[in-house]
């Protein structure tokens, strides 16, 4: 089962969480402040980090951007109703998705499982490597290159420039990304979508005010290319 490390400053929060998905059968690691879940990362390497919003001291959009510097751990935010800017900046420092307090576990682990499943690879066979230009995708190595760099991308990254790509110049809907990326089919808050199409652009794309890969059709949603 997937080892979460939670960080959450509100204790009933916090102990009704870890209580659920231990109950589930996940390894879970609690933590009360940002500062004491960046230590616990290295000795207990989760799969996945379960960040609350609103911390104190250092507030969860900043400890997921220092997780950023140097890992693409999937992050799942925590976060209270009203926190609509907040939500967008956390999205926008790259979490892979967000979950409104107050939350059941069945919720929770629904949304972990969604976004771990960014990591498994293709079932169907596909070229070792597809070439768009400079941008270089590995399917089944799950990897992407720029100018022959590797790109280090986030799971939802990844799997938005893998649906995209899959399919050259097909349009895309903002809900049909929720329900293939996130597989929110249910859900309709297109700022996960639009907020990881930003970021997904400031790592492939060359600095233009015309993306070249990842092109918006307004009114109607995105598409790869055509190059």
């Amino acid at each position: 089962m997937p080892r979460v490390l939670l960080v959450e400053d509100d204790l009933s929060v916090r102990e009704g969480v870890e209580l659920g998905l231990r109950r589930r059968g996940h390894q879970v690691l609690a933590a009360a402040t940002g500062e004491a879940g960046l230590d616990a990362l290295p000795g207990f390497r989760p799969d996945l980090l379960l960040l609350d919003l609103m911390l104190p001291a250092m507030s969860g959009v900043q400890v997921c951007c220092r997780v950023r510097e140097s890992s693409q751990l999937p992050i799942i935010m925590l976060t209270a109703r009203g926190d609509d800017v907040d939500i967008v900046v956390g999205l926008e420092a790259g979490a892979d998705d967000y979950i409104v307090k107050p939350a059941r576990t069945q919720v929770i682990e629904a949304r972990i499982r969604a976004v771990l499943r960014r990591f498994e690879g293709p079932t169907e066979a596909a070229p070792a490597v597809e070439q768009h230009g400079e941008l270089g995708i590995d399917r089944a190595g799950y990897t992407v290159l720029k100018s022959g760099a590797p790109v280090a991308l986030a799971p939802s990254e990844l799997k938005l420039l893998l649906c995209l790509s899959a399919v050259p110049g097909q349009v895309f809907s903002r809900q049909r990304l929720l329900e293939e990326v996130w597989e929110h089919s249910y859900y309709s808050d297109v700022r996960l979508v639009d907020a990881c199409v930003r970021r997904l652009r400031a790592k492939i794309e060359d600095p233009s005010d015309v993306p070249r890969y990842v092109q918006t059709l307004r009114g109607l949603g995105y598409r790869f290319g055509p190059l």
